[in-house]
């Protein structure tokens, strides 16, 4: 008797667990992430550059502004090797273990730290960086779309506040946000990828027209701030703005999973060759613009350089325009792992039935909520300080280090052992630091701010 009710229950939880497999294979034909397998190698390459050259580009000669040419131009150039050495970390891990597939970043973390402690560190962190981003692009797309209306108008134009210009902005972003997954969106990715690019090249070139020698002997390459207390919290903000800068890793697992893999071709030789593509493109456009734009203007520099910039006055026009477009396709690659998470809480935990209305119920909802918050908080130089040191440094800096310490296990006191190490100390200091003077920052701006003006 006893063996048959045995027989009996290993049964059910066989039949329980071939249920549950099941669903999570549909699932998983379902999520943004996961959905489609059929992305090729310039497909990571547009979607990291769509990922990383945008409104971050914008404020590195402001944090140079604040951090002068010496540190301004190390605190860059070591950012940059940094982030390709983590970034790489990242691509390699992605297909660590035989036959299985890390698609998101906290699946990672949870086969590193554990099944609960990987989900607590990476989830609020992967959110925090996603959904910050997010309402930075929020902002961001509204000043340049007002910008762009001033231009083309040239004083004619009725004054309309900004909190107006946000909600234009966030209207695309309402209709684009019903996209499916990754591979959906590729167009607009690939078209935001050539904006950014376009726009970078613009911001240069204009800055350097800007800064003929006689020009160019009148600006103040001082600190920005005149008390040391400014100096330091300026220091402290620009550091984040400069790690919010690269900010790709935080999508890098979930883009590498729409690459289709086998033992014999895995995932990681197309994905790497779309991220050093990507990377020498955001060599040109970042060295580029932080250098000439704080060349051309000295510590008057604006936190968008854009905003700097007033002629010609059709170029300048053509430029916001080139990062309007471009901040809608970088709102939806950063908000498509979002709207995985959300989706996958939805349908695993609240036991909603995965379709079109929860679709449009969900996404909708993390647009508007977004919008709103930029429409109150519209400081692009604090947000980006503050944002670029409390999620980005973690996650882009040093988390990635730390897991290839556990997984890899290289020699100890050996030379990766060391860099890796070093990275992590580097990280957590930048993690430290930065959100104080974002914060600082962002106080300073809401005291002369007007909220919904």
């Amino acid at each position: 008797m006893a063996t048959n009710v045995m027989e009996k229950y290993v049964e059910t939880a066989r039949e329980r667990g071939e249920e549950e497999r099941l669903k999570n294979v549909n699932l998983d034909d379902w999520l943004p992430v996961t959905s489609s397998r059929t992305a090729k190698w310039y497909y990571s390459a547009f979607h990291n550059v769509t990922a990383m050259v945008g409104a971050g580009v914008l404020g590195l000669p402001f944090a140079m502004a604040q951090l002068g040419w010496g540190a301004g131009t190390v605190a860059i150039v070591l950012s940059f090797g940094i982030t390709l050495y983590t970034l790489w970390q990242l691509v390699e891990l992605h297909e660590a273990v035989p036959g299985k597939r890390f698609d998101r970043y906290h699946e990672l973390g949870q086969h590193a730290f554990s099944k609960r402690l990987g989900l607590w560190i990476i989830v609020p962190l992967q959110l925090i960086v996603q959904v910050g981003t997010d309402i930075v692009y929020m902002v961001t797309g509204g000043q340049t779309l007002k910008k762009f209306i001033e231009l083309s108008c040239n004083g004619r134009c009725k004054d309309i506040r900004l909190t107006f210009y946000i909600m234009m902005f966030a209207s695309a972003q309402f209709v684009l946000s019903q996209c499916p997954n990754f591979n959906s969106i590729s167009a607009v990715s690939a078209a935001a990828a050539v904006m950014s690019v376009c726009y970078s090249m613009i911001a240069f070139f204009t800055s350097l027209v800007k800064a003929h020698p006689a020009a160019a002997a009148a600006n103040d390459y001082g600190f920005k701030a005149t008390t040391t207390a400014g100096r330091v919290f300026g220091a402290f903000n620009a550091l984040g703005a400069i790690s919010f800068a690269f900010a790709g890793h935080n999508v890098v697992l979930e883009i590498q999973a729409t690459i289709p893999s086998t033992p014999e071709k895995p995932s990681k030789k197309p994905m790497w060759l779309g991220v050093v593509v990507a990377y020498a493109i955001v060599a040109l456009c970042y060295f580029t613009v932080a250098f000439a734009g704080y060349y051309a203007f000295g510590n008057a520099v604006q936190p968008n350089v854009l905003i700097s910039l007033e002629k010609p006055r059709w170029l300048v026009a053509l430029a916001n325009l080139m990062v309007v477009i471009h901040v809608i396709g970088g709102y939806q690659v950063y908000s498509m792992p979002v709207f995985d998470m959300i989706e996958t809480v939805l349908v695993k935990k609240l036991e909603f039935s995965p379709g079109l209305p929860l679709r449009i119920i969900a996404r909708s909802a993390y647009v508007a909520l977004t919008m709103l918050i930029g429409m109150t908080f519209p400081f692009f130089d604090g947000l980006l300080g503050f944002f670029g040191g409390f999620g980005f440094a973690p996650t882009t800096y040093f988390i990635p280090c730390i897991i290839w310490l556990m997984m890899r296990k290289p020699a100890k006191y050996g030379f990766t052992w060391f860099m890796n190490v070093l990275f992590i100390i580097l990280g957590v200091l930048l993690m430290l630091v930065s959100p104080i003077g974002g914060f600082r920052q962002i106080i300073l701006d809401a005291s002369k701010y007007k909220f919904y003006s």
